[in-house]
């Protein structure tokens, strides 16, 4: 099977966690006889820094003509702590949303057991937490109008969003809730936003087309508070885009390490496959971030593109390499190896029939400098 894939690196760790998944993307098209033909692309700050932009009409047509877009991650210090800055990184991701159509953004959550001990939550709380996270990527309050009124001493968003927008993801959502445990929840403020309200009344009437799935309702508050107290509660959760970018990223600290966790945005166009950490740029050049999360975006991407046997090995590959503790200083800061070494044997396990029994006592690198 021949498959184009973009990649975009990126910016901070983001070059160092794709090179990883690549190496395992190479393992794959190694075992498999795959053809993967991979276009490289800028996006972020290092696209300022060489064309002005954050997204250039180069990366658009590239991402638009693949199979998948795999991405590492976006953002730069340098931005981050100059509020009056006109261009940013993060332009160039918001941009590429709506470019490729990326309206639906969907991040599972999974425990590893052997680093049940890492998650700041107690072990009753979190056992059984296998959920995934529907958040609406191109509409709400980070797209709608915005600005500065009465000479810049007050400012303004809009959220908004049509019955078409709320339909689609919801669709997808419900038939996810189908596959899995059937049960889905919509989380919103219908108690004070209108917006919301919008949400809740498609979602009712869309859910007497799916009568296998049991569907209940949170408002963002008391959800954020049941994710910690009751994780496990969840199965499918469904909501608007600020909401879902905050929910989301409290369900990763479950798992002990928001560098285990994979995401994918599908769209209308090409479909992004993306680590949910962010740029790390203190980490940049290390050799300590952690490249799981961007390896499992990967095998999220090869399932997308119809290779579920392939996606099912590399998964498999992380989680053994999770238990024989192969992992980077974010999950052990004493007995860890690199982030090129984690690379390296995930890309063995997959290529290579190496089970339980191999051992790799002689990788590990002891302390390395933390930061």
């Amino acid at each position: 099977m021949k498959k184009r894939i973009a990649v975009v690196p990126g910016d901070g760790i983001g070059p160092e966690v794709i090179k990883q998944a690549i190496k395992v993307l190479e393992a794959v098209s190694n075992r498999y006889n795959h053809e993967f033909i991979l276009d490289y692309a800028l996006m972020g700050a290092i696209a300022i820094d060489e064309t002005g932009d954050p997204l250039p009409q180069e990366t658009i047509d590239i991402c638009k003509m693949s199979d998948g877009v795999l991405f590492g991650a976006i953002g730069d210090p340098k931005y981050d702590n100059d509020p009056t800055a006109k261009v940013r990184p993060e332009q160039g991701l918001l941009r590429l949303r709506k470019a490729l159509g990326l309206y639906a953004n969907i991040r599972p959550v999974r425990l590893f057991a052997s680093l049940m001990d890492r998650s700041p939550l107690k072990e009753e709380r979190i056992l059984g937490t296998d959920l995934v996270v529907y958040r609406e990527l191109t509409s709400g309050i980070y797209f709608g109008d915005k600005g500065r009124v009465e000479g810049g001493c007050a400012a303004f968003d809009t959220c908004y969003y049509t019955v078409e927008e709320i339909t689609r993801i919801a669709k997808m959502a419900f038939e996810a809730a189908t596959r899995r445990r059937g049960l889905l929840t919509l989380v919103d403020k219908a108690n004070v936003l209108e917006s919301s309200r919008l949400w809740r009344e498609v979602v009712q009437k869309m859910a007497l087309e799916y009568p296998d799935v049991s569907v209940d309702y949170l408002f963002v508050d008391n959800a954020a508070m049941q994710v910690v107290q009751q994780p496990s509660r969840f199965d499918v959760i469904l909501t608007e885009n600020m909401f879902g970018d905050i929910i989301s990223d409290e369900t990763s600290v479950i798992t002990g390490s928001i560098g285990l966790l994979p995401s994918a945005s599908l769209g209308l166009s090409s479909s992004l496959f993306e680590p949910i950490h962010g740029s790390y740029p203190e980490a940049a050049g290390k050799d300590i971030a952690n490249p799981l999360a961007t390896i499992l975006s990967l095998a999220m991407l090869l399932e997308h593109v119809g290779l579920i046997e392939e996606a099912r090995r590399v998964e498999a590959a992380v989680e053994l390499v999770i238990d024989k503790g192969l992992v980077t200083p974010d999950l052990n800061d004493e007995h860890f190896i690199s982030c090129s070494k984690v690379g390296d044997v995930v890309a063995m396990m997959v290529e290579s029939d190496l089970d339980e029994d191999t051992s790799f006592d002689n990788i590990f690198e002891g302390n390395l400098p933390l930061i």
